[in-house]
């Protein structure tokens, strides 16, 4: 994973420079704020997209790549995208991972006996969905 970490932010660093920008946290910052809509990113977040450290959510992602003009998949991951979805679709799906993260954050926060039926829940669904499936 810290490779992919480190990719992006090269990639980053390149699209930023070709779009006319120094790749600088601070900059980075600015200009990323001034343009998307959500929840602002802090300097340490600029820095840690730009030193190799994290790589945005799908949300941020998109706004990022919409301001330097480049191919979301690119960007992201390195290759471009076989099929672009629709704004709504990927503002679903960006919602839906940001859903999951809730949800996960909130098992964490569980103690050992829940975790383990909602573990236990969560096999018994999954195998059900299987049988169906399958």
């Amino acid at each position: 994973m810290a490779d992919h970490r480190m990719e992006f932010s090269e990639r980053l660093a390149a699209a930023m420079q070709k779009a006319g920008y120094e790749p600088r946290p601070v900059v980075l910052m600015t200009q990323f704020n001034s343009r998307f809509h959500g929840r602002s990113i802090a300097f340490q977040t600029a820095s840690r997209w730009l030193n190799g450290l994290a790589i945005p959510k799908p949300d941020k992602l998109i706004a990022l790549a919409d301001w330097l003009h480049m191919d979301r998949g690119l960007l992201g991951f390195g290759e471009k995208e076989l099929r672009r979805g629709s704004d709504k679709q990927i503002k679903e799906r960006a919602a839906a991972y940001d859903a999951d993260e809730q949800l996960l954050h909130a098992i964490q926060t569980l103690s050992g006996a829940q975790r383990k039926l909602v573990r236990e829940l969560v096999t018994l669904l999954a195998a059900a969905g299987s049988k169906r499936s399958g």
